[in-house]
């Protein structure tokens, strides 16, 4: 569970001060407030806020005054203007001294929301960087995982890494295709003591049983027809260093017969040959299938499916990590600049929230893929909604999956859905039930029902 967001609120005036911290309450938010300008000028130096909303004119301290002590004390926590004396010149004025946003008295609770959610993320994007340039150096360095990523899963998976890899053991990756099971395998390579020698990935899936014995085993010369000198094969390459078979499952019957002599005797024999090649390989395999539901199906050999699986690494979904999505996007536009020639900095709000409420069924290499797209197409130095492939928006309601073990039930589903159209309409019930295809009546109950807020 994520801790919440605390938002410091300074307002003299005390129905406006309970009616905002109602707001932010019922926003999910963590809220300190006070009346007077000195006593907020006293938490910030106790007390870090991820964003502040102060009054305008107070006595004694003035909003502008808590704006200064912001800039100085917390300087990437956003503050946002509150006043009912609003005017060109003092709206200029807070904005030059580094405020993120002015509302004007009396204001519509939907843009206090939506400023509010902007001007976090904000935030949380900058927190992000700044981590994501700490784990790029940390990567860098001897000895550090490369899968990016602070949520729970995702370090429970480095974690996990960083034990298997010295041990030398083979290993079983297994998760869903996009999941980054190569880069696991590689990062187990280059935590272990093989990582000064070769690493070979092969597909398995690629290649018809003849051509995956060649290229696996290699060849003498005249084995066949063609055949006219002496070919090393992948595992004769790996010697002393590690060799990665993806979608082993796609491998026939045969071949995990060879492959399993090759794992127990530590020698290949090439085709054509007849003198075993000592080798010392280490074996990752990695599947998105259900290997020992395989070998019950008894399309996988069962001494083969033990040899692999001597520790399981198995990758979470980006579904089941979304706390990684911000971070993940800031790593592939640093990444990929020199590649498109083109200096992206960041996301803005509006696109970002449409990717962090996408379901991402293919995973990592399809978040990789939309942000190489966006990049190309972008015409400033970040990317817009405009950006974006055309049917994510249809995309991000219509793609359905479980979480874990669980489905999601029809009525988490619905508040999902409703949520999302009202928050793309800033909560405008008028215009949200009639892309829902309901009466504004209609949806009012069924924002009661589920526990929406009215």
């Amino acid at each position: 569970m994520q801790p919440k967001e605390t938002i410091l609120v300074v307002e003299d005036d005390d129905l406006a001060r309970k009616n905002l911290e109602y707001i932010l309450t019922k926003e999910g938010h963590e809220v300190v407030s006070t009346s007077s300008g000195a006593q907020a000028l006293s938490l910030l130096e106790k007390q870090e806020f991820n964003l502040v909303l102060t009054d305008l004119r107070m006595k004694h301290v003035d909003g502008m005054q808590v704006l200064n002590k912001v800039r100085t004390e917390q300087p990437h926590t956003e503050v946002i203007m509150i006043t009912a004396y609003a005017t060109v010149d003092s709206a200029v004025e807070a904005m030059r001294h580094g405020a993120y946003y002015y509302i004007s008295k009396p204001y519509k609770i939907e843009l206090v929301r939506k400023v509010v959610r902007e001007a976090l993320l904000k935030k949380s994007l900058y927190k992000e960087n700044i981590a994501l340039k700490e784990m790029l150096a940390e990567f860098k360095q001897k000895g550090k995982p490369l899968i990016v990523g602070t949520s729970e899963p995702i370090c429970a998976v480095n974690k996990l890494l960083k034990q298997v890899a010295p041990a030398d053991s083979n290993v079983l990756i297994v998760g869903e295709t996009g999941t980054g099971k190569e880069l696991a395998a590689r990062t187990i390579h280059n935590l272990s003591l093989r990582k000064n020698h070769n690493f070979v990935a092969f597909n398995c899936g690629s290649f018809t049983e003849e051509l995956l014995a060649n290229e696996l085993f290699g060849h003498e010369k005249d084995a066949f027809t063609g055949a006219t000198s002496t070919k090393i094969g992948l595992i004769e390459a790996a010697d002393k260093g590690t060799v990665f078979l993806d979608e082993i499952v796609d491998m026939p019957m045969n071949m995990q017969a060879k492959l399993l002599r090759v794992i127990e005797e530590k020698e290949v024999l090439r085709v054509g040959g007849t003198r075993p090649i000592p080798v010392n390989v280490r074996f990752l395999a990695a599947t998105a299938r259900d290997l020992l539901q395989e070998v019950e199906a008894g399309r996988f050999r069962q001494d083969l499916y033990y040899r692999l699986n001597v520790v399981t690494v198995r990758l979470p979904p980006l579904a089941d990590r979304l706390d990684d999505i911000a971070l993940l996007i800031h790593h592939f536009l640093i990444q990929k600049q020199e590649q498109i020639g083109k200096e992206i900095k960041k996301v803005d709000p509006q696109a970002m929230d449409l990717l962090l409420q996408y379901s991402w069924p293919g995973n990592v290499r399809e978040l990789e893929n939309i942000i190489e797209r966006a990049m190309i197409l972008a015409q400033g130095h970040s990317i817009r909604v405009q950006d974006l492939p055309e049917d994510l928006w249809e995309l991000s309601i219509h793609t359905f999956r479980h979480s874990g073990s669980r489905f999601p039930t029809i009525k988490e589903q619905e508040i999902k859905y409703i949520k999302w159209v009202l928050e793309h309409t800033a909560w405008n019930k008028t215009k949200a039930a009639e892309i829902l295809g309901i009466n504004r009546a209609s949806l009012w109950r069924k924002m009661k029902r589920l526990g929406l807020e009215a």
